[in-house]
């Protein structure tokens, strides 16, 4: 690695597996290598894609998801010809591996690992079982997960999941082999501290968009964006509609709900949307719901709204009632509440004024600490210290 010049663009290599559905995880990356190219930095993408799963068999993907030969030497040989200053990793299940540390220390480059969910201490990566909060394994060798078939309802795949994590942590992995990780939030930094991290490692950095503010119009509706799955609190909804005849709220997503919603009377389903399609309904709604049922990480989807000066009615739960001020920016019910959260959206709906000065609000709060220039600086920040650090240790060694 060359030396750091105050003032040089920095060479970031950013490592990450994507999803085979696009989702939060993959727009983060996408938007971060735009901010960072935007600015004069040079950037490559070590990518892998789920969809080669496919191809390698369920068997190979396994024994990666544990130790993958390929990226020790397909990182090792990219190291070489773009001499990063730092690699960034965000998703490494499965095909990466935890490999990708032992690479990036032979090779002497540090590594800032962003913590979008939680894999490292949950083999199902929400602390979700059976509908509510789950963490039976936090702080402890995920047995129990396995015992409850936590990832996809299968023993055996779990069973990957758990030994991945017991080895790499016996191996110190993660503990010595990451020189700094990012926490989108401070409930999420202390979840990874209960969990083992080193609390000195870890620095916190939201997710950002870029949304310029759009013409205020005349609002009405509630509206949900994102993927249709359990975890999202779908039923929850639906159970909170039910109470509330003649109401309804838009719906902006796909995924495994979809035919539970579409014969729903309180529910005008779109399916998915181009991001301009949802930036214009998010201007002309009165609110959005976040009904889920996890440890959200950090829902860019709120981000979304509060650029968009609009209020969000959710769950009282983890880095959501963080990133959320209760009668500020939005309204917070407990979660999995059904008629609280009917009691919230009836309020909405009765008090329109109210809820566009929370949006009012929603909007500063994104000015303040979401656009792209304050999570620019926030992010080269965290790489010149995790340089730094990284070369500290070296000479030491």
């Amino acid at each position: 690695m060359s030396a750091l010049t105050p003032g040089r663009p920095l060479r970031v290599l950013v490592a990450h597996n994507a999803y085979q559905q696009r989702g939060g995880e993959d727009a983060v990356v996408d938007a971060e290598i735009r901010l960072l190219q935007g600015r004069g930095h040079e950037v490559e993408l070590f990518p892998r894609h789920n969809d080669e799963i496919d191809q390698i068999g369920k068997i190979a993907a396994a024994v990666q998801a544990i130790w993958s030969v390929r990226t020790i030497n397909d990182l090792a040989r990219r190291i070489a010809v773009f001499k990063p200053d730092v690699i960034h990793a965000h998703n490494t299940f499965p095909l990466i591996s935890p490999s990708l540390y032992a690479a990036a220390a032979r090779a002497g480059v540090p590594i800032v690992q962003t913590l979008h969910n939680y894999r490292l201490l949950c083999p199902q990566a929400m602390f979700l079982r059976d509908g509510r909060v789950c963490e039976d394994c936090l702080g402890k060798f995920p047995w129990r997960g396995v015992v409850h078939r936590c990832y996809r309802g299968s023993a055996p795949q779990t069973a990957v999941l758990a030994l991945m994590l017991g080895i790499h942590r016996a191996m110190g992995t993660y503990r010595e082999k990451v020189t700094r990780y990012i926490a989108q939030t401070e409930f999420s930094r202390r979840k990874f501290i209960d969990g083992g991290l080193p609390p000195e490692r870890i620095s916190v950095k939201p997710n950002f968009v870029d949304m310029p503010r759009g013409k205020e119009g005349e609002r009405s509706g509630g509206l949900l964006v994102g993927r249709l799955s359990g975890e999202k609190g779908i039923a929850v909804l639906l159970d909170a509609l039910n109470r509330m005849p003649g109401s309804g709220v838009d719906i902006i997503g796909v995924g495994p709900e979809d035919a539970r919603l579409r014969v729903h009377k309180g529910v005008r389903l779109h399916g998915w949307l181009e991001p301009a399609e949802v930036a214009e309904r998010m201007r002309a709604a009165a609110f959005l719901v976040v009904p889920s049922l996890w440890y959200e990480g950090f829902p860019r989807v709120i981000v979304e709204a509060f650029a968009c000066a609009l209020p969000v009615i959710a769950s009282r739960l983890g880095s959501i009632a963080e990133i959320i001020r209760d009668g500020e920016t939005g309204l917070l019910f407990e979660p999995g509440d059904a008629a609280d959260l009917a009691r919230k959206l009836a309020w909405a709906e009765a008090n329109p004024a109210a809820m566009r000065e929370l949006g009012m609000k929603a909007r500063r709060d994104y000015e303040e600490k979401y656009t792209p220039a304050r999570n620019y600086e926030r992010l080269v920040a965290i790489y010149v210290q995790a340089i730094g650090e990284h070369s500290r240790a070296t000479t030491v060694a």
